[in-house]
């Protein structure tokens, strides 16, 4: 049973080895890109990959695993006949897999995706025609790397000869522990136990995108995109591409910003952006709603509140986009899976760190979570704090450090910030999410309620301390939900169910106790706060600026079967699955069908070019 042992370990570690040794390689071909890279650098590349790493060699260990337990019950030449061709090929394909890579970086500036497969399959003359002297060269090399890995592996777990044994206990004994060892590469696999899976954001730790893209696995890039891809050009096609560009251009409004005299005092006041996990207009009475988010009533009440304003989307990982990139979510898939795409969209966040403000990020869940890390980091944010980076003790609920922790933390890095210039801080809160477990008991029996009035009264105690810091005067406090509520439960009309609200205030506001009704949503706050700093929005094709009453107003949004779109005079919810309208009504409804439909057409256009 040693033997047996020895050769998974053995086996395991030699594929997590050739995936260590792949990084510093890499670099060294890419030397000029590396050229200011330290010591520490590497080092960086290498641990922030390791996950990753681990994950893909766990993935490549499941199947001599299997081969070790048959050959502890026979002896056969099969096993050994298996065995060498698994590692032949497998040495083969992390060959290709690792060449094709870094060939390509040079030319794509992404790491290793289905794009070449998909060009090779769809006309391999082509592929091959624009090839290179060098590139071509690259077989042989090809050849060479692959004979050695095959070597490598043949002087390492493949030496390792493990006998079959005897019927009985032992034998038993044996077949038991390694199925359970095997079970366990699930493990390393999925990326640990808790609620965040594997994905490529977990080796993203720098806003040098390069020391990203070297911590990258290449194999599980090429695995993670060939499992996350869709073909995004042919997807909801609802008009002919003229036409539909035509329609689309009236329903765009991205002039340069306006001097803001009326709304601030300031045009680089201090943001803080406060995203609210699942809220709703729903939970605020002056909205209509139950008297839950009161804090949020009464600081609306002295600020500036939109009412009729609307989610993009249903989940977290399509509202981030939708906010800080004006990007609306999509039905049925979700831009943050693909982090070569996500990192082209264009960020507000980004845009105000080029004009001199100092950015930071906090959330106290998992932030690898659906990608997350990339997206922050690729969004222009310097300094980025997770769950991680709070002590145990506070890392008490499901989704990590609660919201009262979180922001105890915003307000403990203020009280020693010297920053001069501006700041944006952008605080994502997660305690008012499912199992809605929080420390906290209001007059509210039901769960959802309770852990709504928690997070509530966490954002009112948050902005009450940001009112005694020596820089309120020049704040601007920010409130939006992250996507549509979950309150009242089980709501069916998709509209009211997209109703959130969005919430200004502080000390930088002129203007105060106002309702808007200008219709919006999520993707219009980008082009909105950057016109409030006189910086233009010519980048963010889907926001308008809500304060801008020449801009084309309107909602959109989507769920996972379903399109909608709210103006002033109208309300369409187009049904994706039944190809057919599920609302419509207004003066204008049939136009509007058609914009909205157009709308997510371009939506996928977008992606596909990304």
């Amino acid at each position: 049973m040693k033997k047996a042992l020895l050769r998974a370990v053995v086996t395991y570690f030699v594929f997590l080895v050739i995936f260590i040794i792949e990084k510093p390689l890499f670099m060294a071909v890419y030397s000029g890109l590396y050229s200011d890279a330290t010591l520490s650098d590497y080092i960086d590349v290498i641990a922030n990959g390791m996950a990753i790493d681990r994950s893909m060699a766990a993935y490549l260990t499941v199947i001599p695993c299997l081969l070790i337990i048959s050959m502890l019950i026979v002896r056969s030449k099969v096993n050994v006949i298996i065995s060498r061709i698994y590692f032949g090929l497998t040495a083969f394909v992390l060959a290709a897999v690792f060449i094709a890579d870094t060939v390509l970086y040079g030319y794509w500036g992404f790491k290793l995706d289905v794009t070449p497969i998909f060009y090779f399959m769809s006309s391999p003359a082509s592929a091959m025609a624009s090839a290179t002297a060098g590139e071509v060269i690259g077989g042989g090399a090809l050849i060479a790397l692959t004979a050695g890995l095959y070597l490598l592996f043949a002087y390492t777990s493949m030496r390792i000869d493990v006998e079959p044994l005897p019927r009985g206990q032992r034998r038993n004994r044996a077949v038991a522990v390694m199925s359970i060892l095997t079970g366990l590469l699930f493990i390393p696999i999925r990326g640990g136990v808790t609620v965040s899976t594997m994905n490529l954001s977990r080796a993203y730790f720098s806003d040098n995108r390069s020391l990203n893209h070297a911590a990258v696995n290449p194999a599980f890039s090429l695995l993670y995109s060939a499992t996350h891809q869709s073909d995004f050009a042919s997807q909801y096609r609802f008009a002919d591409a003229v036409v539909a560009d035509s329609i689309f251009k009236s329903m765009t409004y991205t002039v340069a910003a306006r001097p803001d005299t009326v709304t601030l005092t300031t045009d680089r006041p201090d943001i803080w952006l406060i995203i609210a996990e699942s809220f709703s207009s729903h939970l605020m009475p002056s909205l209509g709603g139950e008297a839950v988010a009161v804090r949020l009533d009464s600081i609306a009440g002295s600020g500036m509140l939109f009412t009729d304003f609307y989610a993009s989307s249903f989940r977290t990982d399509r509202a981030l986009p939708a906010i800080l990139s004006g990007f609306p979510g999509q039905p049925n898939t979700s831009v943050m899976k693909y982090v070569g795409k996500a990192e082209k969209l264009p960020s507000m966040p980004r845009r105000l760190r080029d004009a001199g403000y100092n950015t930071a990020y906090y959330y106290g869940g998992d932030i690898n979570f659906t990608n997350m890390l990339a997206y922050v980091i690729s969004s222009g944010f310097g300094h980025i704090i997770c769950d991680k980076d709070f002590p145990l003790t506070e890392r008490t609920g499901k989704w990590g450090a609660h919201d009262h922790a979180v922001f105890g933390r915003v307000l403990d890095e203020l009280r020693r910030d010297t920053t001069a210039g501006p700041r944006l801080r952008v605080i994502q809160t997660s305690s008012s999410h499912e199992p809605f477990e929080v420390p906290f008991k209001s007059r509210f029996d039901d769960p959802r309620l309770n852990a709504f009035a928690y997070a509530d009264s966490c954002i009112g105690a948050f902005v009450d301390s940001l009112t005694a810091m020596p820089r309120y005067d020049r704040s601007l406090v920010i409130i939006v939900p992250d996507h549509y509520g979950v309150w009242p439960r089980n709501l069916g009309d998709r509209r009211l169910r997209h109703t959130v609200p969005l919430i200004l205030t502080g000390g930088a506001l002129r203007r105060h106790g106002e309702r808007i009704s200008t219709v919006g949503s999520q993707t219009d706050l980008a082009a909105t706060v950057l016109a409030l700093c006189n910086l233009p929005h010519d980048e963010f094709i889907y926001s308008k600026d809500l304060l801008d009453s020449d801009a084309p107003h309107f909602a959109f949004f989507t769920e996972t079967d379903a399109v909608g779109m709210v103006t002033a005079t109208d309300t369409v919810i187009y049904n994706l699955d039944a190809d057919r309208p599920e609302t419509i009504s207004g003066e204008t409804a049939g136009e509007t069908l058609r914009r909205a439909r157009v709308c997510l057409q371009k939506i996928y256009d977008n992606l596909s070019d990304l």
